[in-house]
């Protein structure tokens, strides 16, 4: 009797798991299809999912009558610089938080949860208004702080709980051996915090390269658009750009992110638990 309970109930879990992959896979099989459809086959009736045949033109147009490939390149800038600038300032503040005993380190955590909690939108009106004055609108760099400062509350609270898993006897260790907190940090923990580190780098890449409304505010110079954006403005080109190349455009953004997170999803499965645990 306990073995159908069981049995039952693990069949429940996994058509849960199958409906939820079929929720959220289906849109991008879609526009997938959409995006090797001909104009005629976008409005056939009765409509259907499959093209007819297979084929790849509709890439070949976007590349070579869009910036696309510019967009890409800057959206690949933004997501490096954003990356590598969030793990500069967030190791060194989640190794404060794991090593350090203070009165209010509690509160402190908490409170980097709650300043990610709070939308880019909320910010990025008085963010406009602010560096128009300055005459800093369409500046990589000011874009790039912006990106950094969204990030740092969650990647400190994510790496924290990771190195909190890490023996502080190591630390004991080291400092007996004469080595500096810096040196602590480079030669001992990082390696060991090696899968925590790459999984923070994928969370932030896909957070930045989905980023929307900042660069959407920020940048209004067409060759500086992030891929997210300039898809958009691809609608007000002077040639009419109808769905099916709108589709492959989607699909040109979104592969890279779900290659990058297919390949490396177990460091991000192993280093939530370790969050967790810590």
């Amino acid at each position: 009797m306990k073995n159908k309970k069981t049995r039952g109930k693990k069949v429940l879990i996994y058509a849960i798991y199958i409906l939820t992959a079929i929720f959220f896979l289906f849109p991008l099989f879609w526009t997938l299809c959409l995006s090797m459809k001909t104009v005629p086959e976008l409005f056939q009736v009765p409509p259907k999912i499959l093209p007819k045949t297979i084929h790849f033109n509709n890439y070949i147009h976007i590349i070579k009558n869009t910036l696309v490939l510019k967009y890409l390149k800057n959206t690949f800038v933004l997501v490096g610089a954003t990356a590598f600038g969030t793990l500069l300032i967030s190791i060194p503040a989640a190794y404060a938080f794991s090593r350090n005993k203070f009165r209010i380190k509690n509160n402190m955590m908490f409170g980097l949860l709650i300043f990610q909690m709070i939308s880019p939108l909320v910010i990025a009106i008085p963010l406009y208004s602010y560096l128009a004055k300055l005459g800093l609108l369409n500046n990589y760099l000011i874009l790039i702080m912006i990106y950094i400062a969204l990030r740092v509350p969650f990647t400190t609270w994510y790496i924290t709980g990771y190195m909190n898993t890490i023996p502080k006897e190591l630390d004991q260790a080291a400092k007996v051996d004469g080595c500096s907190r810096i040196r602590i940090i480079m030669s001992i923990i990082m390696p060991v915090c090696v899968p925590g580190i790459i999984s923070s780098i994928i969370i932030n890449a896909m957070s930045a390269w989905s980023q929307f409304i900042i660069p959407f505010i920020l940048v209004d110079k067409g060759e500086k658009l992030p891929l997210s954006v300039g898809i958009i403005n691809l609608q007000s080109t002077s040639e009419a750009i109808t769905t099916h190349y709108l589709a492959a455009a989607c699909m040109i953004s979104v592969i890279p992110m779900v290659l990058l997170y297919i390949i490396f999803q177990k460091f991000i499965v192993s280093t939530i638990s370790g969050s967790v645990k810590g």
